[in-house]
């Protein structure tokens, strides 16, 4: 469909595979699913829930809240619910959410999802962006520790709205979709590749060496980066650059391509199940995308 090759893609990517959500499938039902797993995992049912955060840029709908949907298919029908979008930097901030909603004593149980179906806003004619892009899901449970120095013990979370069309997708009170809109594919998301790849290698540097700081972190007290999975290059020159071994990022890319909210959650559950992560453990995570947003996080699990 497009002039490239996979050895095009991997050289310049490190990106192998990508998944694509069945015609049957949805944000919400990826969502659930995730959702569903990490209960599983944090030995809790969805009864115990006290609030659903969903980061998405592709909801079930305009409204109501994705993580709505959720909700009703966990069967729940009255727990609060709601979405976070912020693009690639999403689930980061639904994590500094639920967080600050623990911390404030006002719930015990949150459920943090960060879930996408990318595939349905790309424009499979445009090789600067269709390469690029995957469908997932991935979600956490945050809960109340009695334990000194767990959790998100640090994290920050930037937005410079100036740079919104280096990626974005215009459908909106701003372009309403009409026929115009849909002759010039304004439905699919639109990119600005050289100009992104230069915001995400400043940033990448710049949120780890803030965390780091912040929380007086050497390279020896982190067992694990989570970044954005965006580019393969550019998290080795970034590590490198740090001087922080690159097997301390944990990065599948490869696998999935970029899964914008989803994919730090998703690296995480691989990491956690591979056996890379366990409780006690630094993990540092960082995000950069459109908004252009960026953020990290630093947790202790």
């Amino acid at each position: 469909m497009v002039d490239t090759s996979d050895e095009w893609i991997i050289q310049r990517t490190g990106i192998k595979e990508r998944r694509i959500a069945a015609k049957d499938e949805s944000t919400a039902s990826l969502a659930t699913s995730a959702a569903r797993k990490a209960l599983e995992a944090a030995g809790l049912e969805a009864k115990d829930l006290d609030l659903i955060i969903c980061a998405t840029i592709t909801p079930e709908m305009q409204f109501p809240a994705t993580a709505c949907f959720v909700a009703s298919a966990l069967g729940l029908n009255s727990t609060p619910a709601f979405d976070v979008s912020a693009a690639c930097s999403g689930f980061i901030y639904a994590l500094e959410t639920a967080s600050n909603y623990i911390k404030s004593g006002r719930y015990r149980n949150v459920l943090v999802i960060g879930a996408e179906t990318l595939s349905r806003i790309t424009d499979y004619s445009d090789r600067a962006s269709c390469i690029l892009f995957g469908d997932g899901a991935g979600a956490v449970v945050l809960q109340k520790s009695t334990e000194a120095n767990r959790g998100v013990i640090y994290s920050s979370l930037h937005a410079d709205g100036g740079g919104w069309e280096m990626l974005c997708c215009r459908p909106g009170s701003r372009h309403p979709l009409d026929v115009e809109t849909l002759a010039m594919k304004q439905q699919y998301m639109q990119i600005k590749g050289k100009e992104v790849y230069k915001f995400a290698v400043q940033r990448f540097e710049e949120l780890i060496e803030d965390a780091m700081r912040k929380c007086e972190l050497k390279a020896n007290d982190i067992t694990l980066i989570v970044p954005h999975q965006v580019n393969q290059r550019i998290i080795d020159s970034a590590m490198g650059r740090l001087e922080i071994p690159i097997e301390k990022a944990f990065v599948n890319i490869n696998k999935y391509g970029n899964t914008s909210a989803a994919s730090k959650p998703i690296a995480l559950d691989e990491a956690w199940r591979a056996g890379r992560v366990k409780s006690g453990d630094i993990i540092i995570f960082v995000a950069f995308g459109a908004g252009l947003t960026w953020a990290n996080a630093v947790v202790r699990v």
